[in-house]
């Protein structure tokens, strides 16, 4: 939505949650996870959030054991509320995709709670791994 007066992105789009997807050495990668359409992974992901968050395509965030990997990052509200980035791992099927919209659209880290089937999918990275994701 286009903010009349200033000509710029109205502010609800700038306050939402942000998803970052890994398409680093491994994840997306058909040789390591075959069977997974890894090219539509994304398109999928921003269709089912019907535009309730961006999604970017990130390199390689170093946990490549865990491929394919989605960062869902809270928006204002949320981190206000005391959400924080959650890291998701094995993140290979329709179903994992369309739980983690449900969630973003419901408000994401620190606004709603994660349907409890992505705590399967939820990972601890290191600090230095973390900190690798800039805002």
């Amino acid at each position: 939505m286009i903010n009349k007066r200033a000509g710029r992105p109205a502010p609800a789009a700038a306050a939402s949650c942000r998803v970052t997807v890994c398409r680093g050495c491994c994840c997306g990668d058909a040789a390591k996870i075959p069977g997974v359409d890894h090219t539509g992974q994304i398109p999928r992901l921003r269709a089912a959030l019907d535009g309730a968050a961006p999604v970017r395509a990130s390199d390689c965030l170093d946990v490549c054991d865990q491929a394919n990997v989605v960062v869902v990052q809270p928006s204002p509200a949320g981190r206000a509320a005391g959400g924080r980035p959650v890291w998701l791992g094995l993140v290979n099927d329709d179903d994992a995709l369309a739980d983690i919209a449900a969630w973003i659209r419901a408000g994401g880290p620190g606004l709603a709670e994660p349907p409890g089937v992505l705590d399967l999918y939820t990972i601890t990275v290191s600090r230095r791994v973390r900190e690798g994701l800039t805002d």
